[in-house]
């Protein structure tokens, strides 16, 4: 696998009717194919979903049913997205929703589609090992790293943004394959990224809270993260107890 530098990647981001990959419906698609020193292909569209967009997905990303009227359905654009985005190494924030809601897609219209083979990156997960951003939202690591905002929450604009943050997050790796490499291991994060313990460092979180946090459904990374805590104030706790034999 070749350097970062000349490595060809593929970002994409879809904007939907909801967050239910399996049964919301995709009403923009943004693509690009690029390397760390030029954009080289996009692709983007507004898609007619067929169905009345939701209220409270419209004040998200503004994408109205009107915009979206004479655009083209999903089926008429999926076998370009698919070929654009080829056995390339995807990168996304939060790329699992994307890749989901795309092979459903291809599967209700029985296009051939094995993207959610494709090797990934996700900046998500690559913002929780770089851990120098306060949160790690792609607008909070546009920030971060002083990148130049380009407008609404569309799917073009994320595309673009998530693409300078990729950069800057990836600099400390030679190529591809060793980034993937590490992602391939669990990142200890720093604070807990969601709940009523939003934004506390894993340390200030009641015992009780922890444990019950183990048992869901999070991903491997926050599951590692607070299982590291409880095993860190186990052996605290077993350093910390009397020794029996203290006063002989």
């Amino acid at each position: 696998m070749s350097s970062l530098n000349k490595q060809r990647f593929i970002c994409y981001d879809i904007e939907s009717t909801g967050l239910d990959t399996k049964n919301d419906h995709i009403i923009e698609i943004a693509v690009a194919l690029f390397t760390f020193d030029e954009v080289l292909e996009t692709f983007e569209t507004l898609i007619d979903p067929g169905v009345p967009i939701p209220e409270e997905t419209i004040k998200i990303h503004n994408i109205t049913d009107e915009m979206v009227q004479g655009k083209p359905k999903i089926g008429e654009v999926l076998r370009d997205v698919i070929k654009l985005i080829g056995s390339n190494i995807i990168v996304g924030h939060g790329i699992k929703f994307d890749i989901d809601i795309l092979q459903n897609a291809a599967k209700r219209h029985t296009v051939p589609c094995t993207i959610e083979n494709n090797k990934r990156i996700d900046t998500l997960r690559l913002a929780r090992l770089y851990g120098e951003s306060p949160t790690n939202s792609l607008q909070a690591l546009r920030r971060h790293f002083n990148i130049p905002e380009e407008g609404a929450h569309r799917a073009m604009s994320d595309v673009v943004v998530n693409i300078e943050v990729f950069k800057f997050l990836s600099q400390n790796f030679r190529s591809a394959k060793d980034l993937l490499e590490r992602l391939k291991k669990p990142i200890l994060m720093k604070k807990m990224p969601l709940g009523k313990h939003k934004a506390r460092p894993f340390s200030e979180i009641p015992m009780d809270y922890l444990r019950w946090a183990a048992h869901q459904d999070f991903d491997a990374d926050l599951l590692f993260s607070i299982k590291s805590e409880l095993s860190k104030r186990k052996r605290k706790n077993f350093a910390g107890a009397a020794s029996p034999f203290s006063d002989l």
